[in-house]
């Protein structure tokens, strides 16, 4: 199974989604049966690692986002992903947009397929360490209930 996670710029959301992910299979015992990758709809960011506030925020909790590099969201990723998890409606407007009529991988908000109260992961981008503090709550949250749904597709 492959999971693609999309945010605006991929250096606080989706970097940490997929960061976060990643440590929950290795867990499970599931890290060499899912490939899991972030990446952004704009390009300002391209080759840039995640934010400051968003490393040290999940290097607090254990999760180590320091080799990961942004990238820019393509056509090709919609064959290349089973799983396309937007971060807001923003970015699933800019996905369905691109998405190719005969993609056959599901495009989905992140948070709302998996039993969050809120629709969207808020960009902490513009806000204090608790902001990142809350992305990193809900995506945790989140990534339990995709690691579940992942071993019932395995």
């Amino acid at each position: 199974m492959r999971v693609l996670f999309v945010c605006l710029g991929n250096i606080c959301r989706s970097p940490t989604a997929e960061g976060v992910l990643r440590h929950q299979l290795q867990a499970a015992g599931l890290a060499d049966q899912v490939q899991v990758a972030s990446a952004g709809t704009g390009d300002w960011h391209v080759g840039k690692a995640p934010d400051g506030r968003t490393l040290k925020a999940a290097l607090a909790r254990g999760y180590d986002l320091s080799e990961q590099r942004a990238q820019q969201v393509k056509v090709g990723h919609f064959a290349e992903f089973d799983l396309v998890l937007a971060m807001d409606q923003s970015n699933l407007r800019d996905l369905r947009a691109l998405r190719p009529h005969a993609a056959i991988g599901e495009l989905d908000l992140f948070l709302r397929r998996y039993g969050s109260a809120l629709d969207e992961v808020p960009d902490p981008y513009y806000g204090g360490a608790d902001g990142f503090e809350q992305v990193l709550d809900l995506i945790e949250a989140a990534c339990q209930a995709l690691v579940v749904e992942i071993k019932g597709r395995l």
